[in-house]
């Protein structure tokens, strides 16, 4: 079974965001590494570009698929994992630790939309 972490906000698209003050670090979920297999390569946007929720922000290259990576929030990105693009398979080490980016939050009430650790684990059992 897939790790899921308490604490952390949960889309169905499997992207998962944790929150920090007005931040959000945005990743893929352990479960999303498993089914991609060996990531190769992960598109992310610049700095300062906006995401919208459930607009598609980049995508995660892996050797079976590309899969488009959806935002779960909407906010302005203030930072992009680099070391991912060095290392693209730190996302299949630890998909948590591994965040893609961080977005500056324009709508916490959006957070509402997604689901805890609990019903994503649920919905992942589906």
């Amino acid at each position: 079974m897939a790790r899921v972490i308490e604490g952390l906000y949960y889309s169905e698209s499997h992207e998962y965001v944790r929150v920090d003050g007005e931040f959000g670090y945005i990743g893929i979920t352990d479960y999303a590494q498993n089914a991609l297999g060996n990531v190769v390569y992960v598109d992310m946007p610049e700095v300062d570009d906006e995401v919208e929720a459930g607009e598609e922000f980049g995508a995660v290259e892996s050797v079976k698929a590309a899969s488009d990576l959806i935002s779960p929030v909407s906010g302005t990105v203030v930072e992009v994992n680099d070391s991912l693009d060095d290392s693209p398979e730190l996302i299949n080490k630890d998909a948590y630790e591994n965040w893609i980016i961080k977005v500056e939050l324009t709508d916490k009430a959006e957070l509402d939309n997604l689901m805890d650790a609990e019903a994503y684990q649920a919905f992942c059992q589906q």
